[in-house]
């Protein structure tokens, strides 16, 4: 292996590109692996669209494949490593595809083992262990592990990405997670890996050995005795180097760890293949240890004025033996509070930098006593400036979420600016720490770079995302010279290079730095002896590509994409709630403001999560890369870099296939940590796409819906008549509709009257009303009973309410990209509700809410507008207010004992996820059932006939669970009107019921009566 760096290439993205996504690398011997693989009986998707999703990890790189396929089996895995073998195509594994250093991307095939080798075999809680497929996500794996022993044993390696993250792809890095203070790495827990070579064998490496995994495969048995030779005499020829080099310090994952091949290490070639980064074999079975889950834990967050000073407090911290130190600053802290509110951050003590310490132990009252000791000890450090204990469970969860989401959160922080990977992974021993840091930091000044550090100081490896420029060559060499340098200055330090993540495309280039001509000739033996076709992952480790290629950002055209809505964000004159940095400041001044907002999805992969928060109802329904954030954002990616013209991109057909099952729930907005806005970014294209085309009929009879309810409200007993008649299915046919779904009844034009005069409401305008009720469309179309329960719930809180309809949000036609019609309907709903006050507007419907609030300053942009939307509010966020300054509902009937509550998304993501929760608890609900996830309706969506039975999978998710899970009299909370919809379709016996109804204070005749 050459020790000096490689010259850098030409990239691939440097080239004109004339489709809407970019053609591959190698394209041309594609159809050669793609006969092979069909002849082999094995899927492959080799779709423009399938190829932009799986050009991407969570790294810097794009480097398109030839086709992905999604094995099944391991047969499967064996026909295509036969395939790419005969054709010498290139082989790339992968599990969450949330690499950050590029080794989940490749030229050749990817195989996918997420979607369906996903089975955990057997849990052997007598032997300590568990056998599982490669694609088994972490958190999956230990839920199913407690799951089996009654909750006294757990899988123990939890990377902050483990609810994405599999089992295969945290074998490649050799991934730690947050306890690895306690539990180390994950190469700590294997027992035997299944393993498929590139010249088709499949071995069983062992702790102390190697085997054929099925002992009459003849050919793999003399495979496995020749390959244990080798590997043993490439053990003997290399001790020293072995000894002295490797396995120096706790996370020394960078190179391949052949220490583990040493006599002393009995050949444990399990481990030796571990952190191979897919380069040696295939990973296709994995038994693995289990531990015991601790009876009492306790988690310790300590403040400090920086990092640097944190860090200095690591060795007196790891003398009290806990199970994780972890830290974060306060710029991932900002954001958090920025995207998802104040309320999303709980328990946090004073501080710019924190460390998040969990102690455990086999009783609550002598851990506690241990955190005690702990702070008095720290505080006579002097550096600590304020700690606390956190036994409260939802401060803890809180917590732990703001560390686990740093990736996602560093890379558009509230103050504005963008920060990559590159360099976000070094590690040194942990008493080495602070001095690294302070280096560190100098280093980065010197480059005129910033940086956001969080990581797992208790292990001394820090994950460390800086504002490099990535879009222009300037940028691109400062990002070559200071790797170079920080590669340097680690080593200076004992380091590695990389603690977890790997060295894949962004560091392996370095790895000269690190290791002798010797370690480095006995690294790319290794490989040989493995992979002697050389088809796995290349370009990783060994011969690797220059760490500048294959940049994502590099080679994107500058034009200008014209939009409706406005994606600059607020504090630089925009519209945007969602977006924090300003392309016009950020690096490559002057990057269009629609290629700036899609490029925001920067591939962590949350939204590929099926637990926490709502994002992504349609991935959690179909499993399916295309159905998530990520895949429609990498595809909307490709487009602004792909298209030939701007008016091709937007008649992108891969675009829009991907945003078919999109649900524009909004909750990628606040769930993403990133902030990517999925909802907007649909709205936007499709009202570019179908500019000259047919639109959907569904785009008429539910995007035009205000319409139709102005009419249908002057006829709604003949209308309902007909709706009960076999006429219905025909009308809903007519109308692009599923038949399958139960029509609302319509309400006649002066029931929301009626009830708002019985309310006492004062007229619009009236200056004697404290808040102004916002009657929306759908609340006088369909549910005009809450327009009169939620003017009697504020009016018995102290309000003077004054009420006003005379507007429409638009919120259908946004859904439905017909964007002309929305923000002329947004300009006359802005001119009718600027009264010159700062009244709260309440909104009934949340929906119709989060238009106004957010859709409204996108669209129009006025400062009218701006006003208008500031004081807009969801009538559970009011409420919520209310509560909060000591208002104490007194509803007319008995409150239930428990209720079932499924926000709204839209509520969820524009006005957070506790309003109603904040309510029913002023109210003195004692027990709520959250059906936490899209109901999977969201507006037009789920009433579509292409789409019912996906919205039907949505529900599946949380609502109809939680529905099952509790008696037939459980009061349902159902804000939202489509919310309400799903759960008569799901159980016909209830109905959902809106929080102001819950509240009611009744008529007064009602609410004097006995």
């Amino acid at each position: 292996m050459d020790a000096s760096p490689s010259p850098a290439r030409p990239e691939a993205s440097d080239t004109a590109a004339t489709a809407a996504t970019a053609a591959p690398a190698g394209a041309a011997d594609r159809p050669d692996v793609l006969g092979r693989l069909a002849a082999a009986g094995v899927a492959a998707d080799a779709s423009p669209r399938r190829l932009a999703e799986y050009s991407y990890d969570a790294s810097n790189y794009r480097v398109p494949p030839l086709a992905v396929v999604f094995p099944r089996t391991v047969e499967d895995v064996l026909a295509a490593v036969a395939a790419c073998r005969g054709t010498g195509t290139p082989l790339t594994g992968r599990g969450g595809g949330t690499s950050m250093a590029g080794n989940a991307i490749g030229p050749g095939v990817v195989l996918d083992f997420s979607r369906h080798m996903t089975r955990v075999h057997a849990v052997d809680e007598a032997a300590g262990t568990v056998d599982v497929d490669p694609g088994v996500v972490l958190a999956d794996l230990t839920r199913e592990v407690e799951r089996a022993t009654g909750g006294r044993l757990t899988f123990a390696p939890d990377p902050s990405s483990k609810n994405r993250a599999t089992v295969g792809g945290s074998l490649g890095n050799d991934a730690c997670g947050n306890h690895s203070v306690r539990h180390g790495r994950i190469s700590d827990h294997v027992v035997e890996l299944d393993v498929v070579t590139s010249d088709g064998a499949r071995l069983t490496a062992t702790g102390t050995g190697l085997r054929a995994t099925d002992p009459a495969d003849d050919a793999s048995a003399a495979r496995a005795a020749e390959l244990a030779d080798s590997l043993r005499a490439l053990a003997r020829e290399n001790l020293a180097a072995f000894r002295l080099e490797l396995g120096r310090i706790p996370r020394q994952v960078s190179g391949y760890h052949l220490e583990n091949l040493l006599p002393e290490r009995k050949l444990n070639i399990a481990r030796a293949l571990v952190g191979t980064e897919g380069t040696c074999a295939v990973v296709v079975r994995a038994r693995m240890k289990l531990v015991p889950k601790p009876a009492s834990a306790l988690l310790v967050c300590l403040g400090y004025a920086d990092v640097v000073d944190a860090a200095r407090d690591v060795t007196t911290i790891l003398e009290f033996s806990p199970a994780a130190v972890e830290g974060t600053d306060e710029a991932i802290v900002e954001t958090m509070r920025f995207r998802r509110g104040t309320d999303s951050v709980l328990g946090l003590p004073e501080g710019r930098a924190w460390l998040f310490v969990d102690l455990d132990g086999d009783d609550p009252a002598s851990v506690a006593a241990e955190a005690d000791r702990l702070l008095a000890r720290l505080g006579e450090n002097g550096r600590l400036v304020d700690g606390r204990a956190v036994p409260d469970l939802v401060e803890r969860a809180s917590l732990w979420r703001v560390r686990e989401d740093g990736a996602g959160l560093s890379s558009r922080l509230a103050s504005g600016g963008e920060s990559w990977p590159g360099w976000e992974d070094s590690a040194v021993a942990p008493e080495d720490l602070a001095d690294y840091l302070a280096d560190l930091r100098v280093l980065m000044a010197e480059h005129g770079l910033g940086g956001v550090m969080y990581g797992h100081f208790g292990a001394g490896c820090m994950h460390i995302r800086i504002t490099y420029d990535l879009r222009t060559e300037e940028g691109r060499a400062v990002l070559r010279r200071f790797t170079r340098e920080a590669a340097e200055l680690v080593v200076r330090h004992g380091g590695s290079l990389s603690g977890e993540h790997g060295d894949g495309r962004a560091r392996s280039e370095l790895l000269p730095l690190m290791y002798s001509p010797g370690v480095l000739a006995a690294f790319a033996r290794y490989r040989r002896l493995w992979d002697p076709a050389g088809i796995l992952n290349p370009g990783s480790i060994t011969a690797p590509d220059p760490l500048d290629a294959n940049l994502a950002l590099a080679g994107i055209p500058a034009r200008e994409w014209r939009t409706s809505f406005d994606l600059r964000p607020l504090g630089a004159g925009g519209g945007s709630l969602a977006e924090t940095d300003d392309p016009a400041r950020a690096h490559g001044a002057g990057t269009d403001p629609w290629v700036h907002a899609v490029q925001g999805c920067i591939g962590v992969g949350r939204c590929r999560a099926d637990t926490g928060g709502v994002m992504c109802p349609s991935y959690r329904a179909t499993r399916d890369e295309k159905d998530s954030t990520r895949g429609r954002a990498r595809v909307l990616q490709d487009m602004v870099r792909g298209a030939a013209t701007v008016q091709e991109g937007w008649r992108s057909e891969e675009v829009r296939e991907v945003l078919d099952l999109c649900l524009s729930c909004k909750a990628c907005s606040t769930d993403c940590p990133a902030g990517v806005d999925m909802a907007t970014y649909k709205s936007e294209f499709f009202d570019h796409y179908y500019r000259g085309r047919l639109r959907p009929l569904s785009h008429f009879s539910l995007g035009w819906l205000p319409r139709w309810l102005a009419l249908t409200g002057r006829i709604a007993p003949l209308v309902n008549a007909v709706l009960a008649t076999p006429l219905a299915k025909a009308a809903a046919v007519a109308g692009g509709l599923t038949t399958r779904r139960a029509m609302p009844r319509f309400a006649g034009a002066g029931e929301w009257r009626r009830e708002a005069a019985a309310a006492g409401v004062l007229p619009p305008g009236d200056p004697a009303g404290s808040v102004v009720l916002f009657v929306d469309t759908f609340t006088r179309g369909f549910r005009p009973q809450v327009a009169g329960a939620a003017a009697r719930v504020l009016a018995g809180a102290g309000e003077s309410v004054a009420c006003s309809a005379d507007a429409c949000c638009g919120l259908t036609w946004i859904s439905t990209g017909q964007l002309d019609t929305a923000r002329r309907l947004l300009s006359r709903a802005a001119q009718a509700l600027d009264d010159g006050t700062e009244r709260p507007i309440v909104v009934v419907e949340p929906s119709c809410a989060a238009a106004l609030r957010k859709d409204l300053p996108e669209l129009v942009h006025t400062e009218q507008a701006r006003r208008v939307a500031a004081r807009v509010r969801s009538f559970a966020s009011h409420a919520a207010d209310l509560a909060a300054a000591g208002w104490t509902p007194s509803p007319a009937q008995p409150l239930p004992g428990r209720v079932v509550l499924q926000t709204h998304c839209h509520e969820y993501s524009v006005f957070g996820a506790g309003t109603q929760r904040t309510a029913l608890a002023a109210a003195g609900v004692p027990e709520v059932v959250d059906a936490t996830g899209c109901c999977g309706v969201a507006g037009n969506f789920g009433f579509e006939r292409q789409h019912y039975e996906v919205s039907m999978q949505v529900a599946e998710n949380a609502l109809a669970p939680a529905l099952r899970s509790t008696p037939p009299g459980t009061v349902v909370l159902t804000d939202g009107f489509s919310c309400a919809m799903q759960v008569g379709q799901l159980d016909a016996s209830r109905a959902g019921r809106h929080l102001a109804e819950l509240l009611d204070p009744g008529r007064p005749a009602e609410a004097g009566s006995p």
